[in-house]
């Protein structure tokens, strides 16, 4: 597996991921409710990742198979707000979404981004504390009636 910069030509497959991580993965923060699921993959279409990949203020990225399947996807602000961080239910405990949040780390490191901040779902807020990201708040209520957990995490800057 590799992170590479995501390409428009990855949008077809990229939004399939994002698709089915939410559908399939994420059961605990949508309970299959389908106004709730609608709302949440209204913005997960291979056009927005489109728009996603061309914006200047942020940064895409997908971890990618041998041979070229895409496996997950990340999407970053560049002042350190990782607004995407998706894996493919076929590729889930394999290391994926800690290599992505690893390579957003270093790229924040890079641009001299001293924190990174998200807001994790209750499925994902285990994974995020296991990598050192700290609680930043109280959990939240968002658009789709369920607990988000404002969550940050300091990154080392690099030298020179």
């Amino acid at each position: 597996m590799r992170v590479r910069p995501a390409i428009e030509a990855d949008a077809e497959q990229a939004a399939l991921v994002l698709r089915r991580s939410i559908t399939e993965l994420c059961i605990r923060d949508h309970g299959n409710d389908p106004a709730l699921l609608a709302s949440w993959l209204a913005n997960k279409t291979p056009e927005k990742f489109r728009e996603w990949v061309r914006q200047e203020d942020s940064l895409c990225l997908v971890a990618v198979a041998g041979d070229d399947t895409i496996l997950g996807v990340a999407l970053m602000s560049k002042v350190g707000e990782i607004r995407l961080n998706y894996v493919s239910p076929d590729a889930r405990f394999q290391g994926v979404s800690t290599a992505l949040v690893g390579a957003l780390e270093a790229a924040a490191a890079s641009l001299g981004v001293p924190r990174l901040s998200l807001n994790s779902t209750a499925t994902a807020h285990p994974f995020y504390l296991a990598r050192g990201f700290q609680n930043a708040g109280q959990p939240q209520t968002d658009r789709l009636k369920e607990n988000i957990y404002p969550m940050a995490k300091s990154v080392a800057l690099r030298e020179g």
